[in-house]
């Protein structure tokens, strides 16, 4: 696994690798400047719909080696870039042409930025010399892009192009993580230039370090408050991940004896058995702890904008970004920095402190949540393990969570289904764990499962689509088997956008609660023949098993994907879903 360094890697230096491809060696294009420039990121993919715009950008890339992947919709594009961010640790990068290449990339862009990942969105315009004069595809994308990214900007000279691509690659990691956008003309692309005349910043010149722990007092003060403790808990989020802080955090829990819950891509970071993993009595932990650390993730309505957690609670919070730490709830102490780097540090000012009264305390407490822990998957066991037909979603999670093996990469796309499964579905290592986020976006699953299987080529990739989010992206499936990247798409069919229906059908009864999210009776199996890969319908419980089974068979026979259809029961819905919790 790369990691975001202070530093971008760099094979040698600026002078050297500026090698212009004309005749004397003496020029250089703006769109080889691009390309240079986002190696010099440690950039070895982008991904991309081709448009006139854009196609310097693609010659420089040949010629720098990086891998150049074309998709049919922006939208996977974006999303691809967004999803190889995560899997890497570095900056992913989505290259589209004017007007709908851009506009169609806005929901993948916003999804990133809800989801704090660095990803630079490099896109086309016409030349200077016509703006203003209704020139094909030309629209304001600055404007446009600026509420969805950290950084967005044109670039006006051909001799600033590699400048500004790493000032908007250095704005993706500059506090909480996010993308960033350039616009750049077409002739700033296409014109040569003296190579001396072109600002280069040199890789590794021009980076401050981004682990940071803040301001030391507080540190200490956060020791004296855990060492004291003894009933805490602690919230690992994204960010944890993110910004590679898994390893101390693990050891943060571990050594202060701490029951930990994680969300996101966080998932998977401690093992099942580990004594300090919890993940069904956050609620229970959250209205009895007497300290509670919320790491890298904010009070946003998957917290219930921090109303759930008790008043009584000594409340603290670490988060990359200064703007989050205490929005929408009050908190007792905030720190800003680098997640893993300040756990760490509290760790170590922690070390050896905490006396033996409250270490029994502390066991008492886990002993506790590991008592409601056990009685919670009691009562799931039932829609777990159940027969009935149409199949039980809970039946379909559970059945995945069985056929996951140790380096599987689990995507979820959809909305019911998604978030039924978070009940079930175990990641069995971090960063093994990619779903929509916060902005809540379906069709994130065919550019996540490519992102993924592209950055790990050996581990297997499995994606659970609702059958809407399916068909809003599946196209790019075959993408994927261009580019050497099968996966595995297992779909809980019920003919419906089921999370909104619901709500519909409690609000306006049966007559009206259809409207509107009803979809047809779609055998997708047979989409994945389609496109010469493996299909299969599946109607009963016992058959999803050795479907799923066949099916990773048939991709590590041919190469290419497979597509398990399984119909399930329309009128079975996750419990946040039937409290409608997502709009309170």
């Amino acid at each position: 696994m790369s990691t975001v360094a202070e530093k971008p890697p760099v094979s040698d230096t600026a002078t050297d690798t500026l090698k212009a491809k004309t005749k004397d060696g003496s020029v250089i294009s703006g769109g080889h400047l691009v390309a240079k420039a986002l190696k010099a990121e440690g950039v070895d993919t982008i991904f991309t719909l081709c448009g006139g715009h854009i196609i310097d950008i693609y010659d420089g890339c040949l010629d720098e080696g990086i891998r150049i992947v074309d998709v049919r919709h922006e939208q996977t594009a974006a999303h691809a870039a967004d999803g190889y961010a995560r899997q890497t640790g570095k900056l992913g990068c989505v290259v589209t042409t004017a007007g709908p290449g851009c506009t169609n990339a806005v929901t993948g862009v916003a999804t990133a930025y809800r989801s704090e990942s660095p990803i630079l969105h490099i896109g086309g315009q016409s030349s200077l010399t016509q703006h203003k004069m209704g020139s094909l595809q030309d629209l304001p994308h600055v404007n446009m892009m600026t509420p969805i990214t950290k950084f967005a900007s044109g670039v006006f000279s051909t001799e600033r192009v590699a400048d500004m691509v790493s000032m908007a690659a250095r704005e993706c990691f500059n506090g909480a993580y996010g993308p960033s956008y350039l616009e750049i003309p077409r002739d700033i692309l296409d014109r040569e230039v003296p190579i001396e005349s072109a600002v280069i910043p040199e890789p590794g010149s021009y980076r401050a370090s981004v682990k940071s722990i803040g301001d030391p007092a507080d540190i200490e003060k956060l020791a004296d408050i855990l060492v004291k403790a003894q009933r805490p808990a602690v919230l690992l989020g994204q960010q944890v991940w993110a910004s590679q802080g898994q390893d101390a955090a693990i050891s943060f829990v571990r050594s202060l004896d701490i029951p930990a819950y994680m969300n996101g891509a966080s998932r998977g970071m401690l093992p099942q058995g580990d004594l300090h993993h919890f993940d069904r009595t956050r609620s229970d932990a959250f209205k009895n702890a007497d300290v509670i650390l919320i790491v890298g993730t904010p009070f946003d309505f998957r917290m219930g904008y921090g109303k759930r957690i008790s008043k009584d609670a000594t409340l603290v919070q670490i988060d990359q970004s200064y703007a989050t730490v205490g929005k929408n709830r009050d908190i007792n102490l905030g720190l800003v920095g680098d997640p893993g780097s300040i756990l760490a540090a509290v760790e170590q000012a922690a070390s050896g402190r905490i006396d033996d009264g409250a270490k029994q305390q502390r066991q008492k407490w886990m002993a506790e949540l590991r008592d409601i822990e056990a009685t919670k998957l009691e009562k799931l066991m039932p829609m777990f393990t159940t027969d009935q037909n149409p199949i039980h979603p809970y039946r379909l999670a559970y059945e995945i969570n069985r056929f996951l093996g140790e380096d599987t990469i689990y995507i979820g796309d959809g909305g019911d289904i998604v978030t039924i499964s978070a009940q079930a579905v175990r990641p069995r290592n971090p960063g093994q764990w990619m779903d929509p986020g916060a902005l809540g976006s379906l069709g994130v699953g065919t550019g996540f499962s490519m992102a993924a299987k592209l950055a790990h080529p050996n581990k297997e990739v499995v994606c659970l689509y609702g059958d809407g989010a399916f068909g809003m992206t599946s196209f790019d499936m075959e993408t994927a088997q261009r580019f050497g990247a099968p996966y595995l798409a297992v779909i809980g069919n019920n003919s419906a956008m089921n999370q909104i229906r619901y709500g519909q059908l409690a609000k306006y009864g049966q007559e009206r609660g259809d409207v509107g999210n009803k979809l047809g009776d779609v055998p997708f199996s047979q989409f994945g023949q389609m496109i010469g890969g493996y299909g299969e319908e599946v109607h009963e419980a016992s058959q999803i098993q050795p479907a799923m089974q066949r099916a990773r068979e048939a991709i590590a026979k041919t190469g290419k994907c497979a597509v398990v259809n399984v119909w399930v029961d329309p009128n079975e819905y996750a419990p946040g879903t039937k409290a409608q919790t997502m709009y309170k």
